[in-house]
């Protein structure tokens, strides 16, 4: 579908999160009327009282553009935009409540980064099973967003730069346009499946790199996962069909980099406290926001031995992680394997 830009799309934000709600700001801070949708009323008349997400991402005040709602038939009716901004492992129960209100010819984004264990898909992938299940024939576009974007720096207005994907790089180019302001500048692709495997790996290294950190291994230790990390993340997104210059970009090491070494990563957080000796149950229950790492090092490890791709990094954080192995046996394993070629 050609959106028009003069008629001002209506657009549905699916998840009222910090990454939500920032994505719900920048749309509905150009005019565009906005509709956030969370799936606790009460947190959303919270939202509505404080014209700001107090809990999540304070100090944004809303647009006038910009109605929450926790009434998920609301948002997608009508819909011409629609943005998926839900944890991975709820992905799929929420689009199936909405897939059957999604307008003809719609556009509907996933900005999630993840693997749905399991079925070991990408939410590009879920929708994709979905829309062909129950609206083939709608004519529904689906994307992807990704990029070095940390939600509190984009509420804030600082530059930023994303990647929108698409097969169909006419819409991605549409999107484009609707999701660029003066301060986030947006790119396009047409590498769907590459985009979304650096997404939902690049939480996993980030984790390990937070590890290393937190056991005070130093800023080397650090520059290694991430190098090492790519390669892993290159070496199963090739295999997958993902197109190698995808890695070197926004969303693979851009994002790479933002998320195990930025202050404001969760990942990194996660991988900072055990590294420190706490139990992971310990840091989960104490976090308000979801860390998609731990649940992605799940279906991340199933996928790569699924394809027969060696991932070391990934396989000694899910022993940290679902094997309560220690942390420095884990980091010490990988320094002794064996010598290879870069």
């Amino acid at each position: 579908m050609m959106l028009s830009m003069k008629n001002s799309p209506k657009i549905a934000v699916i998840g009222a999160g910090s990454w939500g709600t920032a994505i719900a700001g920048v749309l509905s801070g150009k005019g565009y009327e906005t509709l956030l949708w969370g799936h606790r009323a009460d947190t959303i008349g919270d939202l509505v009282r404080d014209r700001e997400n107090r809990k999540y991402l304070p100090g944004l005040v809303f647009p006038k553009a910009l109605t929450p709602t926790a009434d998920i038939r609301e948002a997608a009716r009508g819909a011409q935009v629609v943005c998926m901004v839900v944890p991975s492992h709820g992905f799929r129960e929420v689009f199936l409540e909405i897939v059957d209100l999604i307008e003809p010819h719609s556009q509907v984004i996933s900005a999630v980064k993840g693997i749905e264990n399991g079925t070991l898909m990408t939410m590009s992938q879920i929708m994709s099973e979905l829309v062909d299940a129950r609206r083939k024939d709608a004519g529904i576009t689906l994307s992807v967003l990704s990029g070095p974007s940390f939600a509190r720096e984009v509420a804030d207005g600082l530059p930023a730069a994303v990647t929108i994907g698409s097969r169909d790089i006419q819409t991605a180019r549409e999107l484009q346009v609707l999701f660029s302001t003066d301060k986030l500048r947006v790119y396009t692709s047409n590498d769907v499946i590459g985009i979304e495997i650096c997404a939902a790996f690049k939480n996993i290294v980030a984790i390990a790199a937070g590890i290393s950190d937190g056991i005070g291994f130093g800023l080397n230790a650090r520059a290694a996962i991430i190098t090492r990390g790519l390669a892993e993340i290159c070496r199963l997104g090739m295999k997958m069909g993902a197109e190698k210059d995808t890695f070197s970009g926004l969303s693979g090491i851009g994002d790479l980099i933002l998320t195990c070494t930025g202050d404001l990563s969760r990942n990194r957080s996660v991988g900072i406290k055990l590294g420190k000796g706490l139990a992971l149950e310990e840091i989960l229950r104490d976090m308000k926001m979801v860390a998609e790492g731990v649940k992605t090092t799940q279906s991340g490890y199933d996928l790569a031995r699924r394809h027969q791709i060696e991932m070391p990094i990934l396989e000694q954080v899910y022993q940290i992680l679902y094997e309560k192995k220690d942390c420095a046996t884990a980091v010490q394993d990988l320094i002794r394997r064996e010598l290879k070629d870069e």
